[in-house]
């Protein structure tokens, strides 16, 4: 059992607990790590899950009738229309699957790919380069494709980043395509910089260092939030036009004010959340959207993510840079690997007065999700209240990996990673469902109040005494999330759906009332 330090004292307890979700039925590819239930969405219709499983080139269809027991029906192929599926989406009985295509390791223009419910073909509309994400919207008169154009490996090839508008209302044989794409900034490098915005891949134009990751749309269907992940940034896109209305920098975390702190090593043998001389990049992945009282709000997942390949790398432990003796005189103590010294950061920013040395010192993802107003300023920050939240359920296996058992092995790459979130209403209240990647489990938060959500219940249905590899660890790697509203449920029931990329598994969740306030 491991050491727990003083992070008890300052441990934030709700003033309410009760249980919400629990754990009805799950179904098992019986693919470890391989990333076999990625990304899930759901028909009312047909009371189906349409689940991808990336590594087949295949999304599973699961009958979800008996929530006790989701069973596989069949699976569509999407290999006709390229390498990989991405994402799935499912509006009015019409399936909508992301489809990319590589050649010779270099991505290529895209595909969306539709079928109706039963698996039968429709028809694909040529998108983007590397489709990652997409989402109808909620009138179901677009759907939204975020195009991420990674480079290749070698970062010899690097692609635009863009997103594409497939426009429905005049149904799916007539619909058409607009491209949103950001060559329109290229001629505002510095500027964008110097706000916040992080382009730094070598040689690439703004077009080709951005690149969109996940979407959310507003209720009223007119505007799209992309996260720029590996550039800290969100783009906000006009649908009607199918343009990029603005690229807004997320800024940074100071992670030595109070209530930001994190463990930022995984060599120290002990739970150690305090506070450090460290900025932390937002860099969210999933994003929703909810409203409270007529107001629009955005809230993210910052995971973090760096950019780590064999032709160019700004990935460096601080152990290993050179900091500046005058902001850092204790340097020798900060790098110590139970101090900073073995903390993921980056070369590509920090060097405040290119003399060589760091001023500053950054880190992947804000270990939090946030939550921003319609503009896109910050209401609300989690600090470190999910690293302290999964420290308090289970210490033993705090910050532990999604792919075996162990004691904190990311505490010095991102923690938890909260990846995911998706957005329901209980007792006509919103609620945030927020997906830890690393260390599994689901973390919920009533955001009646948008400045001060409540924390309401974490649930990890992992087994740390099982062998994840034998399948009997229970759910890993948490990713795609769905929330069934009650009046499309097959129980009557409000449900969550959570598909798991390590683990394979699709777990389907009672959400019971809200008591105990």
């Amino acid at each position: 059992m491991p050491l727990v330090g003083f992070w008890r004292n300052f441990l934030w307890i709700p003033y309410f607990i009760a249980a919400q979700l629990t754990p009805l039925g799950t179904y098992a590819t019986g693919q470890f790590d391989e990333s076999a239930a990625e990304v899930v969405a759901y028909d009312a219709q047909s009371q189906r899950l349409f689940v991808v499983n990336a590594q087949s080139a295949a999304v599973d269809v699961l009958d979800l009738r008996n929530p006790n027991q989701p069973t596989l029906l069949f699976s569509i192929d999407v290999s006709p229309s390229g390498t990989r599926a991405n994402s799935v989406d499912v509006s009015d009985g019409v399936v909508a699957i992301a489809v990319e295509v590589e050649s010779d390791g270099v991505q290529q223009w895209g595909n969306v790919a539709f079928f109706c419910a039963k698996g039968e073909f429709l028809r694909a509309i040529p998108v983007g380069i590397s489709p990652d994400a997409l989402t109808f919207t909620p009138d179901g008169q677009r759907l939204v494709v975020a195009n991420e154009g990674e480079p290749n490996d070698k970062y010899t090839v690097d692609p635009e980043g863009s997103i594409s508008v497939i426009d429905l209302s005049s149904g799916l044989g007539s619909a058409t395509v607009s491209t949103a794409d950001f060559t329109a900034f290229n001629d505002q490098a510095d500027a964008l910089r110097a706000s916040g915005v992080r382009i730094f891949g070598p040689g690439a134009t703004v077009a080709q260092d951005l690149e969109p990751e996940f979407v959310a749309v507003t209720p009223d269907s007119s505007t799209a939030a992309v996260t720029l992940q590996e550039n800290n940034a969100i783009a906000f896109v006009d649908l009607a036009t199918a343009t990029v209305s603005k690229i807004l920098p997320l800024g940074v975390k100071d992670h030595s004010q109070l209530g930001n702190g994190f463990d930022a090593s995984n060599k120290d043998g002990v739970v150690n959340i305090r506070r450090h001389p460290v900025f932390g990049l937002y860099q969210p992945d999933g994003i929703a959207t909810f409203t409270v009282e007529g107001r629009t709000f955005f809230i993210t997942a910052n995971e973090g993510a760096a950019r780590d390949y064999k032709g160019f790398s700004e990935e460096v432990r601080v152990a290993d840079l050179t900091l500046d003796p005058t902001r850092f005189p204790n340097a020798r103590t900060l790098q110590a690997d139970s101090n900073l010294g073995r903390l993921k950061t980056t070369t590509s920013q920090g060097d405040l007065d290119l003399d060589g040395d760091f001023d500053q010192i950054f880190a992947y993802g804000g270990r939090s999700f946030s939550i921003l107003d319609s503009n896109g300023a910050l209401v609300f920050d989690s600090g470190d209240r999910l690293e302290r939240i999964t420290a308090e359920a289970n210490a033993e296996f705090f910050n532990s990996t999604n792919d075996e058992n162990n004691f904190d092995n990311r505490s010095d790459d991102k923690g938890p990673e909260p990846g995911s979130v998706t957005v329901g209403k209980i007792d006509g209240e919103p609620h945030a469902f927020v997906a830890l990647e690393r260390v599994g489990g689901i973390a919920v938060f009533n955001l009646s109040n948008p400045e001060a959500p409540e924390f309401v219940q974490y649930l990890n249905n992992r087994d740390f005494s099982g062998d994840p590899e034998d399948g009997t660890a229970g759910d890993l790697g948490p990713e795609g999330l769905v929330f069934i509203d009650a009046a499309d449920s097959p129980t009557g029931r409000s449900l969550l759906v959570v598909s798991n990329e390590v683990s394979g598994t699709t777990t389907l969740y009672d959400v019971g009332d809200i008591t105990g306030r």
